[in-house]
């Protein structure tokens, strides 16, 4: 995305588009296909999922021997009854797929049934497998970003950026909507939404239409604190311990934004910022001119990571913090470039520097790495947690799996220095 739109929370009886801006995705036609493979991916969420999930197993199960099937059909298997009831799972994960892709047509004015001969309004059978795919996540991420049950992922990623800013900040005091927090990879707008609730005005940043999408819903449109049930972990058949396991439910969202919203407005004493969400590249819109020194704090958790070239998001949050600004970092540094060949193509020229994530070429630096980098981009370190005093923590991760996936994310604080960064060349 070269430009930038945003969203917001609304009051509730707001009924204006919930997205604004100077871009237009249905003017560019790389931009509207990738919101239209977004949008197309909610709606099949229904039927990929049924069809991937328990259609191909009941095929797999009729091919078992039939004395074989036999024993596994009746109790205290029921095999076939447990397909039966992760159907219906899929059938409520389903809904919330509807409703993100009934209000980001809304959003965007576009038809639910569109002319299969108009290109430019016709969003359906456009997803491909790695779109489904992205959906599908982003439903579960619900869980981590949205339900009471994943507050310890949460409270392990979250806590430190509120802490910092609040000992940066005066703990204690409203820190009012002067302070302006810039949170890149905002996701689902948990953190976003927190740091708003903290006093503090937050803008996040997303580039994937998925989050975009979802996080407009959670935040503008669900119906109250726990109107809609999730089964987080229904479509996953391994490492379980019981069928319980499997169909475990969770209500979303823990906190309704809307609500949060009519509170503080009630209680004017009550500290509340701002927030907003810009739907761009990060590196294009905020290593522009018009963005230089406009944030007080920049918070990246579980971001840096999806960096091709580290530099570039350096340079960015450089460009965009103020003088003696301060750069919070919570995560681990899972490259999200490291497989992808596509990559290596020609150097891009010199003086380009607004390709953003679609620059050729791509690194992957250590831990250690990253912090000479920083400092030699302009920036002092000024708090960096050891490995073991680090928590370890899932994402996404089932409490009960027999299989566990855990991080030690890192966490430090960098300082925008007001000298000028030094050349790599130096």
């Amino acid at each position: 995305m070269a430009a930038e739109a945003h969203h917001g929370m609304q009051d509730e009886s707001d009924d204006t588009r919930s997205w604004a801006g100077d871009f237009d995705p249905l003017g560019a036609p790389d931009e509207r296909r990738v919101l239209f493979a977004a949008l197309d991916s909610f709606r099949q969420y229904r039927r990929t999922a049924h069809a991937n999930t328990t259609h191909r197993r009941r095929q797999a199960f009729y091919a078992l021997p039939l004395s074989h099937a036999q024993i596994l059909t009746e109790p205290p298997f029921s095999i076939m009854d447990n397909l039966n009831r992760v159907d219906d799972a899929i059938d409520m994960n389903a809904d919330i797929a509807d409703a993100i892709l009934t209000t980001g047509l809304s959003s965007f004015c576009l038809p639910a049934h569109p002319s299969p001969d108009d290109s430019r309004l016709n969003w359906h059978g456009v997803a491909t497998a790695s779109d489904v795919n992205k959906a599908h996540s982003t439903i579960r991420q619900f869980y981590r970003d949205w339900s009471a049950e994943g507050k310890a992922e949460r409270d392990a990623c979250y806590t430190p950026v509120l802490r910092d800013l609040h000992r940066e900040f005066r703990e204690g005091q409203n820190p009012s909507e002067n302070v302006r927090v810039l949170v890149p990879g905002a996701g689902l707008g948990r953190l976003v939404f927190d740091l708003c609730r903290a006093g503090f005005a937050a803008e996040g940043n997303e580039i994937s239409y998925h989050q975009l999408l979802a996080s407009n819903w959670v935040l503008n449109h669900t119906l109250g604190e726990e109107r809609h049930m999730l089964y987080p972990f229904a479509l996953h058949f391994s490492n379980l311990e019981s069928r319980r396991q499997q169909l475990r439910t969770v209500a979303i969202p823990d906190v309704h934004p809307g609500a949060a919203v009519l509170e503080a407005q009630r209680n004017p004493g009550t500290p509340f910022g701002t927030m907003s969400m810009s739907a761009a590249d990060f590196v294009v819109l905020y290593s522009n001119p018009s963005q230089k020194d406009a944030f007080d704090a920049v918070a990246t958790v579980f971001f840096i990571d999806t960096a091709p070239n580290i530099i570039r998001y350096v340079e960015a949050i450089r460009n965009c913090l103020k003088p003696n600004g301060i750069w919070i970092n919570v995560g681990p540094l899972l490259w999200h470039f490291e497989d992808d060949h596509q990559r290596t193509q020609s150097a891009a020229p010199e003086n380009e520097k607004n390709l953003g994530i679609g620059e050729p070429g791509n690194v992957e630096l250590t831990q250690e790495e990253v912090i000479k980098l920083i400092t030699r981009l302009g920036f002092k370190l000024e708090s960096s947690q050891p490995i073991k005093e680090r928590a370890e923590i899932g994402y996404i991760q089932d409490p009960d799996s027999m299989l566990r996936s855990l991080y030690r994310p890192a966490h430090w604080v960098a300082r925008k220095t007001s000298q000028s960064s030094q050349s790599l060349q130096s």
